[in-house]
């Protein structure tokens, strides 16, 4: 089987099983399954494909595994992370965070960042590999996680793996920028999510009875580990603004910013100690 077949037929397999999105997911299997980008796809069309190991991938797919886990890796900001089950999947709105930090970060003079609920280390070690002189600690409770983190974070002398909860917080010096994408959905909303959503750690997702658990735990436990005139990042749920704007005053935060995404929603605040 060439690969333009591989393709073609994933498509109409994945169609038929009412998997969305049957084009983009059946060339990134098949694309993965010859070790290519799906932007090289129109030059290896006539490429082979090994069939049994492409259909288990269909199949897996169809019964609601997440994409990311099946390929093993996921594409963010200008890196390749290694993700699987036991990791929450980046995703492009926290790009649109990362990015923000990284621009902070570059005002510093070797700033020190801590990425909290670190998770696989997306926003972290992104950060770190951007400016070089930053010290970037990772906070990561999941022992599953904690191990996409330190297979990531591989290579870069510039970021500290803790395995912690931001609950307790570690002995640590104070921080120049905190950065975290913590859980933020409701209790009450977990059985609403999408089926692939919910093959991902539900202590990754689940915010507590109002969504807000962890906002307050950083807003009242870690605002002693931000340096006078340090900057705390945080991304949100589209409908949080308010409700996070104000843990962050009661708490002493100044002139917190709501910021939207690429699709116009409240997504991050950024604010000053």
């Amino acid at each position: 089987m060439t690969l333009a077949d591989a393709y073609n037929y994933g498509v109409y397999f994945l169609s038929a099983n009412g998997v969305e999105e049957a084009e983009f997911k059946s060339l990134c299997l098949s694309c993965h399954c010859v070790g290519i980008k799906n932007s090289e796809y129109a030059f290896h069309k006539n490429d082979s494909v090994v069939m049994r190991s492409f259909a288990d991938m269909l199949w897996r797919l169809k019964s609601g595994e997440p994409l990311q886990y099946i390929i093993g890796k996921w594409d963010f900001y200008d890196s390749e992370f290694f993700v699987g089950e036991g990791v929450l999947i980046p995703r492009p709105e926290t790009e649109e965070l990362t990015a923000l930090v990284i621009e902070a970060a570059r005002k510093m003079n070797i700033p020190v960042v801590f990425d909290l609920c670190a998770g696989s280390g997306c926003i972290g070690i992104s950060v770190a590999k951007a400016v070089k002189d930053a010290t970037v600690y990772c906070v990561e409770k999941s022992t599953d996680a904690m191990e996409y983190l330190k297979k990531n974070s591989r290579g870069f002398s510039n970021v500290i793996n803790i395995n912690a909860d931001i609950y307790d917080p570690p002995r640590l010096s104070q921080a120049d920028i905190i950065v975290s994408n913590p859980p933020y959905i409701k209790t009450s909303e977990m059985n609403l999510l999408q089926n692939e959503v919910k093959k991902e750690p539900a202590e990754a997702l689940d915010g507590g009875d109002d969504g807000l658990d962890f906002y307050r735990c950083i807003a009242e436990k870690w605002k002693d580990k931000i340096k006078d005139g340090g900057l705390l990042f945080l991304e949100i749920g589209n409908e949080q603004g308010r409700e996070v704007t104000d843990i962050l005053k009661e708490n002493g935060f100044k002139d917190p910013l709501l910021i939207n995404d690429m699709y116009g929603n409240n997504r991050i605040i950024k604010t000053q100690k």
